[in-house]
């Protein structure tokens, strides 16, 4: 980590909030490491992939970001990524099941609590479902933005923030004109996962110091 004199006060706020996260998280049984920037998360993601591994990809604008789907094809990795503009819509269905029986699950978190919790809502659920079952590793990437102190921040932020931002990327707003029937469908799938899930050998994550994401 940056020496702490060195950095600016903004950073040196977020540095100290996104180290507390750290310390809650491994409390409850997430290895979690602290990167300081994109290229250290970068890194780390590769490292802890063996080469070889097929992985599954999750809905995640952070994962693109970091240039995780072009960096693990080149590490010789089979990747599953259903966001794959040539796939068929029956492919991306295959796709979103093969993600589930992949070696390794890597995508990133809605929220992540100071207390040590993971947040996310999906309106399919292959995220949330492979995040917590299925693959034996799960890699969660998340910027210090992400970080919020409780549960009750953290649904607030998706519902408010991450979910519309997200739906306008793919086309479609969420505003008053939405029913709340069409609102629900949208936020199908709500997760909370306030310790290491026991079906899994091994759960990262990977806490940026910079913004990522959503």
């Amino acid at each position: 980590m940056a020496d702490n004199k060195a950095l600016s006060p903004e950073a040196w706020f977020n540095t100290k909030r996104a180290m507390a996260c750290v310390e809650a998280l491994n409390k409850v049984g997430f290895t979690v490491v602290y990167a300081a920037t994109r290229r250290e998360a970068l890194k780390t993601v590769l490292e802890a992939i063996p080469e070889g591994a097929t992985v599954g990809l999750g809905g995640s604008v952070t994962v693109r970001e970091l240039g995780l789907p072009e960096a693990l094809k080149q590490k010789g990795c089979k990747v599953f990524d259903h966001w794959d503009q040539s796939l068929s819509p029956e492919g991306r269905a295959r796709t979103r099941y093969s993600q589930i029986v992949a070696d390794v699950f890597l995508s990133s978190t809605n929220a992540v609590t100071m207390k040590g919790a993971l947040i996310n809502i999906d309106g399919f659920g292959n995220r949330v479902a492979s995040m917590m079952f299925g693959p034996k590793t799960t890699i969660i990437v998340c910027g210090y933005n992400k970080i919020v102190d409780d549960v009750d921040q953290g649904l607030a932020r998706i519902w408010n923030y991450a979910g519309p931002i997200n739906y306008k990327r793919l086309g479609r707003e969420i505003d008053d004109t939405i029913s709340e029937e069409e609102k629900a469908k949208l936020f199908a799938c709500t997760t909370i996962l306030s310790a290491k899930p026991g079906g899994k050998d091994k759960f990262l994550v990977v806490i940026v110091g910079e913004k990522l994401g959503y």
